[in-house]
């Protein structure tokens, strides 16, 4: 009996084990499960290296106007710092540049060359109002730029620098009076001009614009310069210009005409055509044109925004040369330079 006893308990001891033992497993392969699941669900990040992009070199173009416009802004805050205390607000300058450089072969002269620059500083503790002009163009012309190709002269020197401080009185939409005050050509000045501006239908427009100065040296002067404009279309215009100039310096008074066909052929390319007459009257001579001018004008952009190409192929008739027909070419690069 005893001995039975002891094999019943046995085996219920078996059994126990093996349940027992059975119900482990199942739980760890259930947390197996899990882990595997979560493993599935959130698997492990490798974080990426962050590799920086090299840098790509600048056009060496792009570097010379880096450098040029860093020295014209530079400039400009060192002549605006004049006219503010150190301790005041620093207000940033306004500086632009044009510089432009040309060879202009033709019949009997093949070695001319043409070389213009232009810089203007907009003074801010002026509220724009003033600004600084530095060119080694006559400034009594600049109206007439960029028309003006082969026949572009001084007025009153053949080599003039001009320095001056240009006060604007007033400025509206269509209207403008300024003033201005510096050297030209060695010859210290003063500038009065008023500019009048008349649009009708968009398509009509007319320019009048008076001007008095006074030089030290060659005394008092006017000018008078008309121009009518007619858009053609969305891409073409007509234009006419007539300037007279009488001055103390000179007897007779100076007269220039000028027609023009102006084109936008796409959106960096521009063409002008034109004829120019110049010449003088009421002068010891009496009445004489100067000079003939027929040319064509294609002016293209490239490389760069900031920088134009020309090619002028043209004809003059001087009178130095009894009218006779003297071809030629002007080939120009100009570049614009700023930073604000």
């Amino acid at each position: 009996m005893y001995k039975k006893h002891l094999i019943n308990l046995s085996c219920f001891l078996l059994i126990s084990i093996t349940f027992t033992t059975f119900q482990s497993n199942a739980t760890q392969d259930q947390n197996m499960d899990s882990d595997t699941e979560k493993q599935v669900k959130k698997p492990t990040k490798h974080t990426q290296k962050h590799v920086a992009p090299s840098p790509v070199p600048e056009h060496w173009s792009q570097e010379i106007h880096n450098t040029i416009a860093n020295s014209v802004y530079q400039s400009a805050t060192w002549f605006d710092s004049f006219f503010t205390d150190i301790d005041s607000q620093q207000i940033e300058p306004k500086a632009t540049a044009k510089i432009r450089f040309g060879w202009i072969p033709k019949a009997r002269d093949w070695a001319e060359f043409d070389s213009r620059f232009r810089l203007k500083v907009k003074l801010p503790h002026f509220k724009d109002r003033m600004s600084l002009i530095l060119s080694d163009e006559d400034d009594m012309a600049d109206n007439q730029l960029p028309l003006d190709g082969t026949s572009s002269r001084p007025e009153i020197n053949e080599e003039s620098f001009a320095a001056a401080l240009r006060f604007v009185v007033n400025k509206k939409t269509d209207s403008l009076l300024d003033t201005r005050i510096g050297i030209s050509g060695g010859d210290i000045f003063a500038k009065v001009r008023q500019r009048q501006l008349y649009t009708y239908k968009e398509k009509y427009g007319f320019k009048l614009e008076p001007s008095i100065f006074y030089y030290l040296d060659d005394g008092l002067g006017a000018k008078l310069f008309l121009e009518y404009n007619y858009q053609y279309n969305e891409n073409s215009q007509f234009r006419i210009n007539y300037s007279i100039r009488g001055s103390e310096s000179f007897s007779g008074i100076r007269w220039k005409h000028g027609f023009y066909n102006l084109k936008q052929i796409d959106s960096t390319t521009a063409s002008v055509f034109g004829l120019q007459v110049e010449g003088e009257r009421n002068g010891e001579n009496g009445f004489f044109t100067e000079k003939y001018t027929l040319s064509y004008r294609y002016r293209f952009n490239a490389l760069q925004k900031w920088l134009f190409f020309e090619i002028e192929p043209f004809l003059e008739f001087p009178k130095g040369e009894n009218y006779t027909t003297t071809p030629g070419i002007a080939l120009r690069i100009e570049g614009f330079f700023s930073k604000k």
